[in-house]
């Protein structure tokens, strides 16, 4: 069974695989109706900002995960936190900057959208942004999030949230 594109284990290119439902929804939402799809995550936090491992490795290892998964969907862009939290960005989740500014770059409207996590911060930046939010639990021993709209075990079960909200 192939990993959906958010899980844990997906740490190199190599290992990303797209499940079906997940590109269809992106492309239903995408070019079916005239929406946008853009990636926001974090890096690895300390890791790549404190130079336990080398930058420019993380980057080049980002970049061709970043192309694989563009190969086979209709993203529109990636971004990147690459701050830890000791700098206060207004990028870094939970903070909604990497959304609004995309929001404003691509005429994204965040009340129309959906932002799908699997961590509290990602929850949290998507309502601090005005959108609806999907909380994907794949069991982390960590904090929970406060009220999403959707909780769900998988990226392809909040594909399947996405397309009935969409239809209703």
């Amino acid at each position: 069974q192939a990993q959906t594109l958010a899980r844990p284990e997906a740490r190199t290119p190599v290992h990303v695989r797209v499940e079906t439902r997940i590109g269809v929804a992106i492309l239903d939402v995408h070019d079916g109706r005239g929406g946008r799809a853009v990636v926001v995550r974090r890096s690895g936090g300390r890791r790549s900002c404190r130079g336990e491992c080398e930058r420019e490795r993380m980057r080049g290892l980002r970049r061709a995960m970043h192309a694989r998964l563009a190969a086979v969907l209709p993203i529109d862009e990636f971004r990147v936190c690459d701050h830890d939290d000791a700098a206060q960005c207004g990028c870094r989740k939970p903070a909604p900057g990497m959304l609004t500014d995309a929001a404003a770059a691509w005429g994204i409207d965040l009340a129309a959208s959906v932002l799908v996590g699997d961590r509290w911060r990602d929850v949290e930046a998507g309502r601090r942004a005005g959108c609806r939010t999907v909380f994907i639990d794949y069991g982390y021993a960590e904090r929970q999030p406060d009220a999403p709209d959707a909780s769900v075990r998988s990226l392809a079960e909040a594909a399947e949230w996405i397309l009935a909200l969409r239809y209703h």
